[in-house]
């Protein structure tokens, strides 16, 4: 299983960015989970969304202002980021799993992509 994010980049406070995470892998009912890094700070959890999209969850920080969403008939997770503030700039990476029994939790993720950069000017 292979994961593929895209997106990043430099925007100002205010602006909107969507990052995209590709899976190519034998199956297609992965959850998608997103997670963030800044520079000195842990791995931090941004949002995620089951493999039917039924479910998703959301970081308080980025509640109202982020939306995960999905196309399994591409095989791609979404996330939508609006309103973005200078405290949103990381590294962000997409994660994927089969079985996730908690969805905020890194941990539970099988597969992992490599991040992409989010730079949020003030």
């Amino acid at each position: 299983v292979q994961l593929q994010a895209s997106g990043g980049g430099m925007v100002q406070a205010g602006g909107s960015l969507t990052l995209s995470c590709a899976v190519s892998g034998p199956y297609s009912n992965y959850a998608v989970g997103w997670f963030r890094q800044a520079p000195g700070k842990e791995q931090d959890f941004v949002a995620a969304i089951s493999w039917k999209g039924g479910a998703t969850y959301y970081a308080d920080s980025v509640k109202g202002r982020f939306a995960a969403s999905r196309d399994n008939a591409k095989n791609t997770g979404y996330l939508r980021m609006n309103s973005l503030k200078p405290e949103d700039t990381a590294v962000y990476f997409c994660a994927a799993g089969i079985t996730v029994p908690t969805m905020t939790n890194s941990g539970d993720y099988e597969y992992w992509g490599r991040g992409t950069q989010v730079t949020v000017s003030s």
